[in-house]
């Protein structure tokens, strides 16, 4: 379980790093800034931000790939 004060930018970073390895960057990705400051929200949240239409149908089937076991 996440604690509500822990450092997520090392899973943003990670999250980077597993899109880069498919060829999919999203331009936007980040620690939610709003969740970090506010008092209400926690633990804090990740912004995955906007993305091209290329770059939504590349994550879509590196998902869909992996959901039915497929090598890559």
């Amino acid at each position: 379980m996440l604690d509500e004060n822990e450092d997520i930018r090392p899973d943003v970073d990670a999250l980077r790093d597993a899109l880069a390895a498919h060829g999919i960057t999203l331009p936007s990705l980040g620690v939610d800034l709003l969740s970090i400051v506010g008092t209400y929200i926690h633990p804090p949240l990740v912004a995955l931000g906007n993305c091209h239409v290329a770059t939504a149908r590349r994550l879509t089937a590196v998902l869909r790939k992996a959901a039915t076991g497929v090598g890559g």
